[in-house]
């Protein structure tokens, strides 16, 4: 199985941001989905949006996030993946790494977050169909 390669996914990330994009890119940017496959770049909203949501996310669970690279040894990297497989419903993330329950824990706190749904605008840059806002930003 080929190596996947992000080629839409920004610089300058934090490493827990990185793995979130770069999953976002993977899971619905892949080869199988046409439509994705001509889009240039992420949505500058779509990266705001994303960094904001990682943000919080990592700031309410930093002691869980520790503990999730404790138990399973792996990193923050991983981890920000994780968050979007378990927010989108992928068949993977928080709560397929093992019996810790600090995996339960993030798995319920990732559903705070409603799914986010990618589509390919007119102008070729890919955004957020629906995106639920983060809870800090409900406040």
């Amino acid at each position: 199985m080929p190596k996947f390669t992000p080629m839409r996914t920004p610089d300058g990330l934090d490493d827990f941001t990185r793995g979130y994009m770069e999953a976002a890119e993977w899971t619905d940017c892949g080869d199988d989905n046409e439509e994705m496959l001509d889009a240039d770049e992420f949505a500058p909203e779509f990266v705001a949006r994303a960094k904001k949501d990682c943000a919080d996310f990592v700031a309410a669970n930093a002691a869980l996030l520790e503990r999730y690279q404790e138990v399973t040894g792996r990193d923050m990297a991983s981890a920000g993946t994780d968050f979007w497989l378990t927010r989108n419903g992928h068949g993977a993330g928080f709560w397929d790494r093992g019996n810790d329950p600090c995996l339960t824990a993030l798995t319920e706190a990732s559903k705070v977050y409603r799914e986010v749904c990618l589509y390919v605008g007119d102008d070729g840059l890919i955004y957020a169909l629906r995106q639920r806002a983060s809870p800090s930003s409900a406040r």
